[in-house]
């Protein structure tokens, strides 16, 4: 056999070998939003999977729980910050990354990029329909010193902008940031629950807080209090580096505000990576999957009415294979999932596979061809049409999941 014919068909297998294992992350749908109208066109607009979407379900109580309010910060920096890194090419990750987010979110910076941001998502949802968006804030990772470190945080959103911009429209909401290392956290976490916000959203990985410290005692207390649900990230964390803390996102350490009558949200179900684990005998480490440790405590009896998961992003390419099929079978926790999508992350093309979730049997090929077309014109409805639709054994998400108002709405601190 000729050696080069010989290595030349190696490669060749090799290549195949590699493009199989890995077509789920074959970009086939293409790299870019084509950032269409959001007013779909008549043969999508009345297709069944589109204009029965809501059946079954009461609007008003659709509360997007997971939207993220993002920009350039050309505004105003106090309001909005975004990393200088991010526009390096020395960062190359960073730099993809917000190109990314803003293709996404489909940013025009011609008409600066904070307005064009609100711009896009107000033309996603009308006010009339009901439906809400609770837009995050987003606050600096702090040191240990209470100091805020911009150097390790990848953005900024204050509370003040988001409350401000909550309040320009009928159906949205907001959900405040509030790092518990500040020395005015508890007073930054009192004028939160004064001024409307609904949660307080942590990412501990990122912020650099760690949910198990003492230091966050007085803080969970004072959630408590406020009755303020905490919805923090748990799981690994890939879309803002931080201060690179992936130990802090082991969802074990929320027990520490579950012990203080804090109702806590895992955002994604924490259904990325896996953290450390002491084995039996001499304290030896293995791996524990980070869903499987959530999946664990929501069953704990003590957790019933504490715990919680957030569906934003487990339709994701990285989320699904783990995620989908076991938390559709998991009727005894759908009274406690709520949706949320991660816009605008949900506009991201290439990090959903449609074609994954066929060949994992949570979705017909005919209809992924008509949720791959929504996506280029309304990422919001692409992210409630993909779930609503999602079937697993004869099991879909119940209309619970998606009415979410009740849990905000519950035990209102806003009198």
């Amino acid at each position: 056999m000729n050696r080069r014919w010989f290595l030349g068909a190696a490669a060749l297998s090799f290549a195949t070998g590699a493009a199989w294992w890995g077509r789920d992350w074959l970009p086939l749908r293409g790299l870019r939003n084509l950032c269409l109208a959001p007013a779909l066109p008549d043969r999508l607009a009345e297709h069944p999977l589109v204009r029965d979407v809501l059946l079954g379900l009461d609007p008003a109580k659709l509360w997007d729980c997971h939207v993220h309010l993002l920009g350039t910060g050309d505004s105003d920096p106090a309001k909005v910050w975004v990393n200088p890194a991010l526009d390096s090419v020395w960062h190359p990750s960073q730099f993809l990354q917000k190109r990314l987010y803003s293709n996404a979110a489909c940013v025009d910076d011609s008409v600066g990029g904070d307005a064009s941001f609100l711009e896009r998502l107000a033309s996603l949802t009308a006010p009339h329909s009901g439906m809400h968006l609770m837009l995050l804030a987003f606050d600096y990772n702090h040191g240990l010193d209470g100091r805020r470190r911009p150097e390790l945080s990848t953005f900024f959103v204050a509370n003040e902008y988001t409350r401000s911009v909550a309040a320009r429209r009928a159906n949205w909401e907001w959900i405040c940031s509030v790092h518990p290392y500040r020395d005015d956290a508890l007073e930054a976490l009192e004028w939160a629950a004064a001024n409307g916000a609904r949660a307080v959203k942590w990412l501990p990985p990122a912020m650099g807080m760690d949910p198990a410290s003492p230091r966050c005692d007085r803080f969970y207390q004072t959630l408590q209090r406020l009755k303020l649900p905490l919805l923090t990230h748990a799981g690994h964390e890939l879309a803002a580096e931080g201060g690179g803390h992936q130990d802090y996102g082991d969802p074990r350490r929320l027990r520490r505000p579950l012990e203080h009558g804090v109702r806590v949200i895992v955002a994604h179900c924490a259904s990325l990576g896996e953290s450390a684990d002491s084995g039996e005998g001499g304290g030896v480490s293995r791996g524990l999957r980070n869903f499987q440790a959530f999946l664990a405590m929501m069953r704990e009896p003590a957790h019933e009415k504490l715990l919680f998961g957030d569906l934003s992003a487990v339709t994701q390419i990285n989320r699904a294979p783990e995620a989908l099929q076991t938390l559709l079978l998991a009727e005894d926790l759908h009274h406690r999932l709520l949706n949320g999508s991660d816009y605008p992350l949900t506009g991201i093309v290439p990090l959903f596979s449609l074609y994954q979730l066929q060949r994992l049997g949570l979705l017909e090929a005919r209809t992924a061809q008509v949720i791959a077309e929504i996506q280029h014109h309304n990422p919001l409805l692409f992210d409630l049409v993909l779930k609503r639709n999602l079937l697993w054994k004869g099991h879909r998400f119940p209309r619970q999941v998606f009415e979410t108002a009740d849990f905000f709405l519950s035990n209102d601190h806003h009198g």
